[in-house]
């Protein structure tokens, strides 16, 4: 019996050690494991909190390396919150800046957008307001901001085709060359007028943004009478390089 006794609190004397190894139960019967929420949150809050100052010391204005989310823009919520605008042309010059309680409005390509906030270049008495309340996609090509003040754009790809004399080329060398000329003249009419959307879009950081469309009946292009190329845009064509 005193061998059995022996061994038995040999036995307990293996245990103890691993008991005291026993990882800590909390009031809910879950494992601690010494890092929880609280701590990640207060990482994360640290890493927040100094990038937002050096941001700030970056920029001198921004906490957020200028970045602004749209949910930080009232007036863009706002024309979120009530919808898409469509408009006709003639509704359209309503919102050129001389009623006050409306907002700007200009046009281009059909997309009507809402700058408001450069009412002091597109309202009245603005560098810029020949385009508030009108669709002028063609003076953004070809730069003549009194006689094209207009969404056609038939023909603006002219602003960026070679005028020279055709003299000693024969017509199947001609007809090759007017191709390629229109095709990259075109190409080039689509990023003017991309290039002029982003910035009326507010990735330029401008406070601007799209609010709707220009109502157009079907055809409507086609009842216009087809413009010549303006005299500004005829004088500043390129030349050819050989």
């Amino acid at each position: 019996m005193a061998e059995v006794r022996q061994r038995a609190k040999a036995a307990d004397a293996t245990v103890a050690p691993e008991e005291a190894f026993t990882p800590t139960i909390t009031k809910a019967g879950k494992k601690s494991s010494g890092f929880g929420l609280t701590d990640v949150l207060r990482v994360l809050g640290g890493l927040f909190l100094l990038s937002s100052a050096l941001s700030y010391f970056v920029t001198s204005s921004s906490i957020t390396w200028g970045w602004r989310p749209w949910y930080s823009k009232p007036a863009l919520v706002a024309s979120w919150l009530k919808g898409p605008v469509y408009l006709t042309d003639a509704e359209l010059t309503a919102y050129s800046g001389r009623d006050a309680s409306k907002p700007v409005y200009i046009a281009l390509n059909g997309t009507i957008y809402d700058v408001s906030a450069g009412r002091h270049v597109y309202g009245p008495g603005g560098s810029y307001n020949f385009f508030a309340g009108r669709d002028a996609t063609r003076a953004f090509i070809t730069g003549c901001f009194q006689e094209d003040l207009t969404p056609d754009i038939r023909g603006a790809e002219l602003t960026y085709i070679p005028a020279d004399d055709d003299v000693g080329t024969s017509k199947a060398e001609l007809k090759k060359r007017r191709e390629r000329d229109t095709r990259l003249a075109k190409k080039r009419v689509h990023e003017t007028i991309e290039g002029w959307s982003r910035m009326f879009r507010g990735e330029a950081g401008k406070d601007y943004f799209e609010v709707g469309k220009v109502k157009r009946a079907p055809g409507w292009l086609d009842r216009l009478p087809k413009r010549e190329l303006c005299e500004q845009a005829q004088k500043q064509r390129p030349k050819r390089k050989d």
